[in-house]
This record gives C-alpha cells, structure tokens and sequence, in this order.
C-alpha cells in the first residue's frame, strides 16, 4: 500500500477562455478529479487546481471581434462556460485561478522582477513567424502549406491558419543556459516526464540546444506590464506558467507555498514542451523547486481529427451529460481510453458501454443485491456464516483490486485503476449466478448459507460504493444510502480508500433501503437522434 498523509497537488492546464469548452477540456477535467477525489480520500494533503488563461493577443482579438474589451469578455465566458464546465461534469477543485487576478498578477510581476535582477532577463530584437493561436513564435519545421482558403500559405500545423512574419525589440529569458541542467533533470528523474514517449520527445528537444525565449510583447498592451519597462506586457505563456505557483501563495503566503508545491501538471501533449522545458527552466532560474511530475496524455480524436472547435469536431460536455449524465461521462473517457494515449471518441462505444458495464454490469448487480436483501430478509443484512471458498474468493477480489487500484492512481493509471476495480463487479455477478440465491430461498435448511450469500454480496457493494467513489460520485453516493451504510459507517467521503478492501466493515443488522437505478434505461429513439 502506498502511505497516507502525503502532500499531492495536482493541476490542469489552464484553459483559454476565447471559445467555449469541449470534451478534449472536460477529459483532462476529469482525469485531475479522479485523481484528486483519489488521493485526497485516501487521506493525503490534497489540493486540485484548474483555470483560465485570459492575457495575450488571441484573447484580445477575439474580444474586439465580439465588440468587448478583453476583461469583458473573459467575464462573460468563464462566467457562462467555463465554471458550469466544472459544474456539469461534477469536478471537486479545490481552486479556480484567473489570470486576471490581482494575486496572479502580482506573482507574475514579482517572479520577472527576480529574474531581471539576477540577470536571466537581457533585451534583444527577435523576427519570426508566429502562430496567435498557439502564442507561439513557431519553427519552420512546425509549419505546413496551406489549402483552400489559405493555398500556399505557411500555416500553422496545429491550428491550420496562417503564421504572422514579426519582428520586435523584445526581453528574453535566458533559457539556454539550462541544456544541461534540464538534460541532467530528466536523467536523474525519468518520471519527471510521462509517458515514456512524451519524455523521449522532450529530451531529444533539449539536446538540440535551446534559444533564448522571447518573453515581452510591445504590439498591445492586454497583459501583466513588464515592472521596468511598462511599453511591454509579459508573454502569455511566461505569464500562464506561473498560475501553478501564484495560485499557492508564490510571492506572499510562504507557508502554503511549501505546504503544496511542487505540483504534478496533467496536460495534453501539444503544451508538453511548455511545460516539461521551459517551466522548469523558470523555476530553476527563481530558485524554486522543479514540479513533481508532467504528465501528457492524449489527444481524443472524433473521425480521426484531434479534438477542436477550430476544425468542427468539437462536442460539447453537456451533449454527452444530458443524456448519459456525468457518472457515464467520468466513467467512459476513463475506462476507454488508455491514459497517455490517443483516444477516439463515438457516440456508438459509449452507448454500449453505457448499458452493458455501467447498466447492465454494475447497476444491475446493485439493484438485485439490494433487492434480495429486502425480499429474503426484510431489508436487514444478516450475519454470515461460515465462509466457503466462493465466498474467500470475492473477499480476495476485493483485497487485491483495493491495492491494485491504489498502485494505478500512483503511477498515473486511472484506466488501470477502473479496469482493477471492475473485476469485483464482474466476480460478484458471476458469484451470484453460482450461488442462486433466489432458489437458496426457497429451502429452509439453506437459511445459513443465504444469509452468507447475501452479506457477502452486500460487503462487495460496500467495497464498490467506496472505491468507484472518485470516479462515480452520483451512483456511489445513491448506493451508499441504499446500504444503510451511513449511519453505522459514517459518510462515504470519509471513507479511506486505501482501507476500502478489508472486509467485513458492513454491520449485520444494518438497514437497506430501495435504490433507484443508478444507470436509467435511455430510449432509443433518442440515442438514435
């Protein structure tokens, strides 16, 4: 078992605000939930952070082209569409930072203050081509020619717009300096990085030398001043990185700032560069401590195209909530999809997975036990009596699917972790269907052997209702209630989950109640729709 009363502070990306959100944003959102719910029900010191990124010239133009100026406009979609993002999809964050925050603001100011007196930061000119969606200066090697509309021209491969040839009297932060320093990083730590593929990615980057980073913009002024120089604003990126300090007290509440940091970022594998590069090139450079971990999972892919409103394959949460509610949608970008990898998304997969693993699979299993319960003996669990080898092997299941999980979570498996916890439905379903408890009923001289069935059924629901818990918060919850488990156990949140599978924590002579259907039967005609 992995020890409780850790610190664990994980973070999103922070997310810009220019366009509404769609399952690509919800996926990650979920996946830092899980993970936090995780840790922090297991006891550790747990803290979760996601967010908008509102400065630099995207947002700016995408702000004059709705006729607002650029606080206006970020107002009104995290008000809209981000925080009923997080609302929709049942995510527990601890924080939501905004880079227009005056706490944020004042971390930025103060982090490139440090590093212009230490000598990190020299003027210079810098020309190149720039992609405003990635606020990227961009590489010829990253860009392609352009079709339809935009025949001929460089474009950006990420985003398929034309680049912008630019030239300005800028500041640079002098990451080159790091090579080595970040080379030697990812020897000494080969976890910093993950998953393999995204580390090696990262260190053959390095080892072909790094340029001094371009970190002011003179052409407009939405963003953090530059302190010594205020005709400059701070580069949205160099500005964006510093949520995960400022956030936790970076330049103001010391205490908290050791309490919680370092972080481990989940991102998606476009910013992985940002991230495992030049953050921690920053940090360095501040005196600060490097993160615990960057994580880069994949893309989903719809019809093989990366997730994107840019290119129409944007789908939004709530036509996935609204009819499968957030429980399948946590469930199913979870169990689907190997975290780390590419995942493609159809309506086809999680409509099957719906009714056969979460309807038929777990709900059914929760209904029928709670069911026999009510019908057999009254509502109330029995004592159980001698166990026989059926039922040591659902105890076993239960043990080793507890640790195993937990094992998962820690090394950044929640597919791994479900798919662990998955196999207690699929033995107890399998143990009822042998044991028949409907036709152990029926013979008085099976009385003991029923009550055995029953509480061991009960016990494995127990087990399930605790350990699904990050992942299932509406279902469990229902379950828990359904169990008579709160009055004798106390509140699910409370439960430990790296306890979750020791056995025989349900009393007998606890009292069931009905269970509605966790996974309600979904018509047809509007899956068809």
């Amino acid at each position: 078992m992995v020890p409780a009363d850790r610190s664990f502070y994980i973070t999103t990306p922070i997310f810009y605000p220019s366009d509404v959100p769609h399952i690509g944003h919800g996926y990650t959102e979920v996946a830092a939930d899980v993970l936090s719910r995780w840790h922090r029900q297991a006891g550790d010191d747990t803290w979760s952070l996601t967010g908008t990124d509102e400065h630099g010239q995207k947002m700016l133009r995408t702000a004059t082209a709705n006729d607002m100026g650029p606080r206006e406009w970020a107002d009104k979609l995290v008000q809209e569409s981000w925080i009923p993002l997080l609302e929709t999809l049942d995510i527990a964050n601890d924080d939501f930072i905004r880079t227009t925050q005056p706490r944020h603001e004042q971390g930025v100011a103060a982090f490139i203050q440090k590093l212009y007196d230490t000598g990190f930061i020299e003027a210079g000119d810098y020309e190149g081509f720039y992609c405003v969606g990635c606020e990227e200066y961009k590489q010829t090697s990253e860009l392609v020619t352009g079709t339809g509309k935009y025949d001929g021209e460089l474009v950006c491969a990420i985003h398929s717009i034309p680049v912008e040839l630019l030239k300005e009297r800028n500041y640079f932060f002098r990451m080159s300096r790091f090579t080595d320093r970040l080379l030697a990083l990812y020897e000494e730590r080969p976890d910093f990085v993950q998953p393999d593929s995204a580390r090696n990615e990262v260190v053959q980057f390095v080892k072909q030398g790094l340029d001094d980073l371009s970190i002011s913009r003179s052409t407009f002024d939405w963003g953090v001043p530059v302190p010594w120089d205020t005709k400059h604003v701070v580069y949205v990126w160099f500005d964006a990185l510093l949520n995960y300090v400022t956030a936790v007290g970076f330049d103001g509440d010391e205490a908290t700032l050791n309490r919680r940091w370092p972080a481990t970022h989940l991102v998606g594998k476009d910013i992985l560069r940002f991230h495992a590069v030049i953050w921690p090139a920053m940090l360095m450079a501040a005196g600060l401590e490097v993160p615990k971990q960057v994580f880069a999972h994949g893309w989903l892919l719809v019809g093989g195209e990366k997730m994107s409103k840019s290119k129409l394959t944007g789908i939004a949460p709530n036509q996935i909530t609204d009819v499968f509610g957030s429980d399948a949608f946590r469930y199913y970008f979870l169990r689907a999809i190997p975290f780390g990898q590419d995942g493609s998304f159809s309506w086809e997969d999680l409509a099957a997975r719906y009714q056969a693993e979460l309807a038929n699979g777990f709900g059914n299993l929760a209904s029928r036990v709670i069911a026999m319960l009510t019908r057999y003996r009254g509502g109330v669990l029995p004592a159980p009596g001698e166990a026989s080898e059926r039922d040591l092997g659902i105890r076993e299941t239960v043990r080793r699917a507890a640790v195993e999980a937990d094992l998962a979570i820690e090394r950044m498996a929640p597919h791994e972790a479900v798919a662990a916890i998955w196999t207690i439905v699929e033995e107890l379903n399998g143990y009822i269907t042998l044991e028949e408890p409907w036709a152990l009923a029926k013979d008085p001289e099976q009385a003991g052997r029923l009550d055995s069935v029953l509480a061991t059924a009960a016990e494995g629901l127990r087990a399930l209702a605790v350990l699904l818990s990050p992942v299932l918060p509406k279902a469990t919850a229902k379950l828990w209630t359904a169990l008579g488990a709160e009055p004798a156990l106390g509140l699910l949140l409370d439960q430990r989950l790296r306890a979750a599978g020791d056995w025989g924590k349900l009393p007998a002579g606890t009292t069931v109640q009905a269970l509605e259907p966790l996974f309600p039967r979904i018509d047809p005609e509007v899956l068809n729709a």
